[in-house]
């Protein structure tokens, strides 16, 4: 899923290549993706794009009249800005929003169809969707501690709850929590105020960086290569390989949809996790440190 520094860029593109620009027709590929229709598309037919912002994980286009169209991409969707009338190519294309001197295209990579188009009317309208998680370039670290403390949950949870922190996701909360060298698994109600100000530092840095860096990577247009496994990136996708820290083997949690990416060495003391279904199916056999893990990749003379 775009996470914060995807989104900011998407948003930083379309401020300078689409702001200003009448709107000539929404086009809707797949009927699916419009999730409302009061006002109806053709409200928004000869209203000028105002500003963009970013709500959440949501894309807001506001446009002239206190009209606004709220994109949601989820897990696949993508952004693209095209020739003015682009056609759709293929099975991807879900709808378009034709202006003056481009064509803003939404795709979706996937067949569950969870990207989202909501059109509103009124500040009100947005008002559903708004969350409670703090920025963290903006918040200070008594808020940031209050809004960790509010439930005792874990890191990696709290991390990618939108109600506790703005933005972040599953790859990001896996880069912050190893630059703050804390376990993904460590309870928030036994963090100290020393170490929750270590991992709001670590979550301004890395999201920090990858704004720029992503920023630099689309200069002049749209990023065509959003994508949650990067290979600049320490720990997350980086199943097996080595820690860029310690040159630990990075070890891996799955559960649901989602995964836990870290390093034993610096953030678990060593420990190598195991899931609640995993540790029921292997009991005694799975390894609980680095060095059991070692010892059983060797092989016997």
């Amino acid at each position: 899923m775009p996470e914060l520094p995807d989104l900011v860029v998407y948003v930083d593109r379309i401020k300078a290549l689409v702001v200003g620009q009448r709107l000539e027709r929404i086009r809707i590929q797949t009927p699916f993706v419009l999730r409302s229709v009061s006002p109806a598309p053709d409200a928004f037919v000869g209203r000028t794009l105002t500003d963009a912002t970013r709500l959440g994980k949501r894309i807001v286009l506001v446009f002239s009249d206190d009209l606004f169209v709220l994109v949601h991409l989820m897990i696949a969707g993508r952004l693209h800005w095209r020739e003015p009338g682009s056609l759709f190519g293929g099975r991807k294309a879900l709808a378009a929003l034709d202006f003056e001197r481009g064509s803003l295209l939404l795709t979706e990579a996937s067949s569950k169809h969870r990207a989202s188009l909501h059109l509103l009317e009124g500040c009100g309208g947005l008002h559903p969707f708004r969350r409670e998680g703090v920025d963290v370039f903006s918040t200070t670290n008594v808020v940031f501690a209050e809004a960790l403390r509010r439930r005792n949950r874990t890191l990696k949870r709290a991390l990618t709850d939108p109600d506790i922190v703005d933005g972040v996701g599953n790859a990001y909360s896996d880069e912050i929590l190893h630059r703050a060298r804390l376990s993904p698994f460590r309870p928030t109600g036994t963090m100290t105020d020393s170490e929750i100000g270590v991992l709001l530092e670590a979550a301004r840095a890395v999201l920090g960086e990858w704004i720029q860096r992503l920023g630099r990577e689309a200069p002049d247009g749209f990023p065509e290569h959003v994508t949650a496994f990067r290979p600049e990136m320490a720990v997350h996708g980086k199943h097996g390989k080595p820690c860029p820290v310690c040159g630990s083997p990075i070890q891996r949690i799955r559960y649901a949809d989602n995964e836990a990416n870290y390093c034993p060495h610096c953030q678990t003391e060593g420990r190598v996790m195991a899931d609640r279904g995993l540790s029921r199916l292997l009991r005694e056999d799975w390894p609980r440190t680095l060095q059991e893990l070692e010892d059983r990749r060797t092989p016997r003379a």
